[in-house]
């Protein structure tokens, strides 16, 4: 339970109203704090970071609170620093394609901004309408697009962020073309808010495409070395896939009432581009496998459908099953190998298991769903098989109880220390989401 001091102290630099008690409420996600803090100003986390730095307190951070269940193994910490109410555009420059924004605003709400100057943000996130953009940035999450968008280390020119003891300071620009020093940005961008909280981000941005489809190529099982073969051609050719996705059985039955392994291979560019690739896929796709093609609206109408089916801490779950995704990183073709390991792993576990991965970028999605003692074993089983093929398995999604039990970021690497450095020396009391980066720092 709260203390009256801890109350009372927070109380002399942050109104009341944007203080909130959690008292006995207990979120099966944890990374929660038995006082929330709602700031509206930059200096109001810094305030903030800067007592709790001076008292020993502990802090987490939450923007949607989509990530919740995505490391850590503490239920509350002594203060939760929400991001919620500090969201909005910052500034935006179309003639630059720049945009600076707070970190509690949702992507989609960002988006939805942009789409009256026909520009986007070229990131591809799930959950988009919960998700913050902060918390995006701080996960480096990323979708099937991430082959033709990159990542937010792509799409990140300049940050604003508040150190643990207060100081803020600038990393990055705000133009394009900004090439001095270190690129600093590449430090935070995907630290989970282990090294400052973020409060302002640059980024570049996109012409939205005239034009959009969406090619679905179903192969049966036994004809998955067909989509191997394929794939390894059309990345030798000069169309460019914004997205090259291999969904399993599973996804694919509930995505498109199809039981089968898919390839969707998605082009985004004026129209006449588009349809040349299109024209020169459909002549490079195997003999016998069928194409269904989507333009437009389908294609957007699917994707967005794609991005939902992610469970989050922020949205109402099933009681009566378990949830977790892992994120599984191996050499792009051997993608392939972990959605038949996930076929496997489903019927020997009793679990369904929606998996998909890039066969130009090789990151793949796990999602389980079953029952809670049936999970961290098919978690141990898929990492087994990444680390065989030189990959590796993080968890992103799982509830508390489970990450206490199961090693959410595997086994230390060698480089282990250096990352634990950089903690030490900008974050030395351990004040910021202990527990949350690689390792469990």
């Amino acid at each position: 339970m709260i203390t009256a001091g801890l109350l009372t102290e927070i109380k002399t630099f942050f109104p009341e109203t944007q203080i909130l008690e959690s008292g006995d409420d207990k979120n099966p996600f944890g990374n929660g704090g038995v006082l929330t803090v709602f700031p509206n100003t930059e200096e109001e986390i810094a305030n903030l970071l800067k007592y709790a730095n001076e008292t020993g307190k502990k802090v987490n951070v939450i923007g949607g609170g989509t990530k919740r269940g995505y490391g850590g193994t503490t239920e509350s910490a002594d203060l939760l620093l929400s991001l919620s109410n500090y969201k909005g555009i910052v500034e935006h420059v179309p003639g630059d394609m720049t945009l600076t924004v707070k970190p509690g605003t949702p992507f989609k709400e960002i988006q939805d901004y942009l789409l009256e100057f026909s520009q986007k943000i070229a990131l591809d996130p799930f959950l988009p309408a919960k998700a913050s953009i902060g918390g995006i940035i701080s996960a480096n999450d990323s979708g099937p697009k991430r082959l033709g968008y990159g990542s937010a280390r792509d799409a990140v020119i300049g940050l604003r962020l508040v150190y643990p003891d207060g100081t803020v300071i600038r990393s990055g620009g705000k133009v394009v073309k900004n090439v001095a020093g270190y690129d600093m940005n590449k430090l935070y961008i995907g630290a989970m808010g282990t090294l400052g909280v973020i409060s302002e981000i640059t980024l570049k941005l996109r012409p939205i495409a005239k034009y959009e489809s969406l090619l679905l190529l179903k192969f049966p099982e036994e004809s998955l070395e067909d989509a191997r073969t394929f794939a390894v051609k059309l990345l030798d050719t000069v169309i460019e896939p914004v997205a090259l996705e291999l969904i399993n059985p599973s996804l694919s039955a509930k995505l498109l009432n199809e039981k089968v392994y898919t390839l969707a291979v998605s082009f985004e560019d004026v129209e006449n581009s588009v349809k040349y690739q299109e024209d020169f896929f459909q002549k490079l796709k195997p003999y016998g496998i069928r194409l269904d093609i989507l333009h437009n609206e389908e294609a957007k109408s699917f994707w967005n459908e794609f991005y939902e089916n992610a469970p989050s801490s922020a949205v109402n779950k099933d009681e009566n099953q378990t949830e977790a995704i892992l994120k599984v990183g191996t050499v792009n073709m051997n993608v392939i190998k972990i959605l038949q390991e996930c076929q496997v792993i489903q019927d020997s576990h009793n679990l369904l298991i929606e998996a998909h991965g890039g066969l130009g970028h090789g990151l793949s999605q796990v999602v389980l769903r079953g029952a809670e003692e049936d999970i961290p074993s098919a978690i141990h089983s898929l990492r087994d098989k990444a680390e065989e093929l030189d990959g590796y398995a993080v968890v992103k999604h799982l509830p508390l109880e489970l990450r206490k039990k199961v090693n959410v970021w595997g086994e230390k690497q060698a480089h282990q220390f250096i990352l634990d450095g950089i903690k030490t020396k900008v974050d030395p009391n351990r004040v910021l989401n202990p527990g949350r980066f690689v390792g469990g720092i």
